[in-house]
């Protein structure tokens, strides 16, 4: 037997992706678009569409203008948003007083996207970092350590205002012990049994926040949140966070960010069979962007390649500021 023949005789992977037909065919990871969620700024005003600098294509919207937003995001085949208030300056204050008022910008927001698209699912982040003057998530001791338990009682208020506002799912991301069991507690208390959590459960003390906090107005006064956040270097630590949220009641639990922790990702789909989320964070955005404006990348190919690689490691929900381009681009 020659070598042609020999050759003929060895398994092919190389048929498989002699078209794109073929590739699709036999494609192992797919993009659940029904999965994408485009986070939202609301700022107060009237009319605004604020572009945020360090995020290209990225804007802080008014509650009008946030609907008109959404009326487009539904267009496209987008069905989750992720709403993060910004409050004037002036109404912050020490204990993020106005986080669970009524007629705060979320609140706002979340019944007029409700009430123009009731089939639009409203995520709120849950968080004081936009709330208080010093911009820490949660309130301060007399030694300026965040005081877990009293901050605690101001998620489960602010959970609650949430969900008479037409919130779906509320989303703690503020790293506080004990969060998820007291947002439960309080939401089933007023009768808010159907209001589900996306815990942000694995959330890292990551440098790829620098963009949010430009957008969000939230960078500390002083000091920083590597006392409550997750340091870079654990693994193991994400898993029992995640286990605690889903003792506490975690509906769905989420990793942040995202490319630098596919591995922790991976680990927590073997560890837990709820629905895992992923957050494709602001500065993992503008690398992106950055990247593509220069000439050095193929933006549409590195998204498809980089949401994919967050599937492939488990996720099945993807929170990405570029939810709307890629749904428009791919439909």
């Amino acid at each position: 037997m020659n070598l042609a023949q020999r050759t003929r005789l060895v398994a092919r992977p190389r048929r498989l992706r002699a078209s794109a037909a073929l590739r699709a065919l036999v494609r192992e990871t797919r993009i659940n678009r029904d999965g994408l969620v485009q986070p939202l700024f609301v700022v107060e005003g009237s009319d605004v569409v604020q572009p945020i600098c360090s995020m290209p294509g990225v804007n802080r919207y008014s509650v009008d203008a946030v609907v008109r937003e959404c009326r487009e995001l539904d267009a496209v085949g987008v069905r989750a948003v992720l709403l993060f208030g910004i409050p004037d300056a002036a109404k912050k204050d020490a204990y993020a007083t106005i986080n669970d008022d009524p007629s705060g910008v979320v609140q706002r927001a979340a019944r007029a996207i409700k009430d123009a698209l009731p089939q639009l699912l409203v995520i709120a982040d849950l968080c004081n970092c936009e709330y208080t003057d010093h911009g820490h998530c949660g309130i301060l001791d007399p030694t300026g350590d965040v005081d877990n338990d009293r901050t605690l009682e101001v998620l489960a208020r602010t959970a609650v205002s949430y969900a008479h506002a037409g919130v779906d799912v509320v989303a703690p991301s503020d790293m506080m012990d004990g969060r998820v069991a007291a947002i439960r507690a309080a939401l089933d208390e007023d009768g808010h049994t159907k209001t589900a959590i996306l815990s942000y459960a694995a959330k890292y003390a990551s440098a790829f926040y620098g963009p949010f906090r430009e957008a969000a107005a939230s960078t500390p006064a002083f000091g920083d949140r590597r006392t409550y956040q997750m340091d870079p270097g654990n693994a193991r630590e994400a898993l029992k966070e995640v286990r605690l949220d889903v003792e506490e009641g975690a509906d769905i639990v989420m990793v942040k960010p995202a490319l630098a922790y596919l591995d922790v990702l991976y680990r927590v789909r073997e560890l837990t069979d709820l629905p895992l989320a992923v957050y494709h964070v602001s500065g993992e955005y503008a690398m992106i962007k950055a990247a593509a404006a220069n000439g050095w990348i193929d933006e549409d190919r590195i998204v498809d390649e980089t949401l994919t690689a967050m599937a492939r490691a488990g996720a099945d929900i993807i929170v990405t500021y570029f939810a709307k381009d890629y749904l428009r681009r791919t439909r």
